[in-house]
C-alpha cells in the first residue's frame, strides 16, 4: 500500500508540474477548444480608418462659429472727497467723470451666408463695439440687429463675403445619450472642440432665464463659451451653449445649451420685428407641490397655481381669480409654472384662449383674450 501511494504522490506532482510548464511556455494549448472563447479580440483596422466620425463633423461645424470680442465704456467710481465743498474751493470743480475701457469675449455662430449670427444676449450686453474673428483668420465689425433678455439670445449681422453657416439640426430629436460637441473661444485661447453627451433635456427652474428649456450636457463648457455651438454627431446645430453650473468657474462636466428649435424661433421674429412678440395673460403663477397636492386633495401635482393675478390685465377681464388651478391650455395639458409660461409665449396677442381651471374642486374652462407681454427691463 505504501508503494502504490509513492507512486500515486510521484504521478501527481509531475503532472502538476507539466501543467506549470505548459500554462507558461505554451498557454495556447490549454485553451477549451470547441464552444465559445471567453475573450474576444476585435479584427484590425483598415489603414487610414478613424474610430469615430466625429472629425468630419467638426470640419462641417468649425468654420460657422466665431470668436466674438466686445468692449465698452465703465464709469470709474468718484472719490467721496470730489463732492466735498472745501475741497471743490481750494482745487476746483471736478472734471467729467473718468471712465475705463472694459474687455470680454464670446462665441457666435453663423446662421446665413447673409451675415446673421446668434450669440448670448450677455456676450453683447451694453458693448460699446462688437468684432468678430471667423476661423478662416478674417476679422470684421458686428451690430445688434437684435436682443431677447428673457432667453438671454442676440442676433448680430456682419458683412464679409463667402460665409459658412451652420445647419439647424432637429432639436425634437435629440436624445440623452446622444454625442454632442461643443465649439467655441474658452478663456481666449481659441477656437476649441470639446465632446460629451446629451446628459438630460427639457431643463427648467434653473432661475438662468425667464423661459428655459435648456439642453443639459457634460461636454466642457468654459467662460468664452458663451453664444457658441452645441452639435450632434453630424454637424448639426441642436443648441446654444449658454451657462455652466460651476462654483469655480471652470467646467464641471454641468452645462446648459438653448435648443436649437427655440433660438430659431427667436432670431426668425427678431429679425422680421426687431423684437420677440409672447403671449401674455397678466397671472402670477406657482407650482403644485405635492403637500399643496395633498391640501388641495388633488390626484397628481400636474398644473399651477394661480397666485396673483393683475388688476386690468386680460386674466382679470376674464374672470380668473387667485387659487384656480390652471390644468391646461388650448387642451394642452399644463405640467408646472414653466410650462405655463412657455405655453402662454407662444399663444397670438389678441386671439382667444381656452383656459381650464379647477375652482372648488370644480372643473371649469375659461376663455382669455391673450395680450402682449410687455417689455422687460434689460439685464
Amino acid at each position: 500500500m505504501r508503494k502504490l501511494w509513492l507512486i500515486f504522490a510521484q504521478s501527481a506532482t509531475i503532472a502538476l508540474g507539466i501543467l506549470l510548464a505548459l500554462s507558461v511556455l505554451r498557454p495556447d494549448l490549454l485553451t477549451r477548444q470547441g464552444g465559445s472563447l471567453l475573450i474576444q479580440e476585435a479584427p484590425p483596422r483598415p489603414d487610414g480608418a478613424k474610430l469615430t466620425p466625429l472629425n468630419s463633423a467638426v470640419k462641417k461645424a468649425m468654420p460657422g462659429v466665431v470668436n466674438i470680442f466686445t468692449s465698452k465704456e465703465t464709469a470709474i467710481p468718484r472719490h467721496p472727497l470730489m463732492d466735498d465743498p472745501i475741497f471743490r474751493h481750494f482745487f476746483g470743480d471736478p472734471q467729467e467723470q473718468e471712465t475705463q475701457p472694459q474687455n470680454s469675449l464670446g462665441s457666435g455662430v453663423i446662421v446665413s451666408k447673409d451675415g446673421y449670427i446668434l450669440t448670448n444676449h450677455h456676450v453683447v450686453d451694453a458693448a460699446d463695439e462688437i468684432e468678430v474673428a471667423l476661423a478662416d483668420g478674417r476679422t470684421t465689425s458686428a451690430r445688434i440687429i437684435g436682443t431677447d433678455p428673457e432667453t438671454d439670445l442676440a442676433v448680430l449681422k456682419i458683412n464679409l463675403p463667402n460665409l459658412t453657416s451652420l445647419t439647424f439640426g432637429r432639436t425634437e430629436e435629440a436624445q440623452v445619450g446622444d454625442i454632442v460637441l461643443a465649439i467655441g473661444n474658452p478663456f481666449g485661447v481659441g477656437q476649441t472642440v470639446t465632446m460629451g453627451i446629451v446628459s438630460a433635456l427639457g431643463r427648467t427652474h434653473l432661475g438662468i432665464n425667464t423661459y428655459e428649456n435648456f439642453i443639459q450636457t457634460d461636454a466642457a463648457i468654459n467662460p468664452g463659451n458663451s453664444g457658441g455651438a452645441l452639435v450632434d454627431s453630424n454637424g448639426d446645430l441642436i443648441g446654444i451653449n449658454s451657462a455652466i453650473f460651476s462654483k469655480s468657474g471652470g467646467s464641471l462636466g454641468i452645462g446648459f445649451a438653448i435648443p436649437a428649435s427655440l433660438a430659431r424661433q427667436v432670431m426668425e421674429q427678431i429679425i422680421k420685428n426687431g423684437a420677440v412678440t409672447r403671449g401674455w395673460i397678466g397671472v402670477e403663477v406657482q407650482d403644485i407641490t405635492p403637500e399643496l397636492a395633498e391640501s388641495f386633495k388633488l390626484p397628481t401635482s400636474n398644473g399651477t397655481i394661480i397666485a396673483g393675478v393683475l388688476r386690468g390685465g386680460p386674466a382679470d377681464r376674464a374672470g380668473i381669480k387667485p387659487g384656480d388651478i390652471l390644468t391646461a391650455i388650448n387642451d394642452k395639458q399644463v405640467t408646472d409654472s414653466s410650462g405655463m409660461l412657455n405655453q402662454i409665449s407662444t399663444l397670438e396677442p389678441g386671439q382667444p384662449a381656452t383656459l381650464k381651471l379647477l375652482r372648488n374642486k370644480t372643473e371649469m374652462a375659461i376663455q382669455v383674450s391673450v395680450g402682449k407681454r410687455p417689455k422687460m427691463n434689460q439685464r
